[in-house]
């Protein structure tokens, strides 16, 4: 089974990055420092008009923290998917829960209607639920494609038990994506130990601002392409 490489990228860079690195999906966002957040149209205009190989899949996420949404949050979100299909995206990611923890199916269901018919990532608001097997089953009712998690773990090589049970119970009518600390020396052994079928990889490094001013905005982050291209590598050159 070939496995699919998906990485994050907040910036125009760093998806022409990806996609020259033979990476098969770019999760579009901003603010990766965030989690990332939902990119403005001009990056994701710019991005889908750069990348000629990799599938670009919005991330619509409008803001930082956990995943319950006022009603307001949900629009601006519907919205944002409905941007990203008429701009030409392949997918949205996307993820809503109740005030308690447990999937938001009627928020769900507007989504993947705003979607019309693409593709639909589940994130990782799946590691907070309480029984992710069987939200997995309603996601699959709900015709989501994908489910990206790192096993309920802070990386993907702690949850792999977590990793590979979600594995078995979607029985291959969701694909599973490992992610969370993902790398070129932790991909073979996630693969490995958890059966899934894409790994999802935010590689960056920090770029230092320059020389000191009177009010300093710190350093940045941005695409590390050694990084991205030692993980294509291994996954490529394992024949996985």
């Amino acid at each position: 089974m070939s496995v699919a490489v998906e990485f994050s990228v907040d910036s125009l860079a760093g998806a022409r990055a990806a996609d020259r690195l033979g990476a098969d999906r770019i999760e579009l966002c901003s603010a990766g420092a965030l989690g990332g957040l939902t990119p403005g149209p001009g990056l994701l205009d710019a991005a889908l008009d750069s990348v000629r190989d990799a599938a670009v899949h919005v991330l619509v996420r409008p803001r930082e923290g956990g995943f319950h949404y006022r009603p307001d949050e949900v629009e601006v979100m519907l919205a944002e998917v409905r941007h990203a299909v008429a701009a030409g995206a392949a997918g949205v990611v996307v993820g809503a829960l109740t005030e308690h923890g447990a999937l938001d199916e009627a928020v769900l269901r507007e989504l993947v209607s705003a979607a019309a018919g693409r593709q639909v990532t589940f994130h990782r608001a799946i590691d907070v639920c309480e029984r992710p097997e069987l939200v997995l089953e309603r996601l699959v009712e709900l015709r989501v494609a994908r489910v990206l998690s790192s096993g309920r773990a802070p990386h993907a090589e702690a949850g792999s038990a977590a990793l590979a049970a979600l594995v078995r119970a979607a029985e291959g009518a969701v694909e599973v994506m490992a992610c969370g600390g993902v790398r070129a020396h932790t991909v073979l052994p996630v693969v490995a130990a958890t059966g899934v079928a894409a790994v999802h990889a935010a590689p960056r490094r920090t770029v230092a601002a320059g020389r000191a001013r009177p009010v300093d905005f710190g350093a940045h982050a941005e695409f590390d392409i050694d990084e991205a291209r030692a993980l294509v590598r291994a996954v490529r050159n394992a024949g996985v």
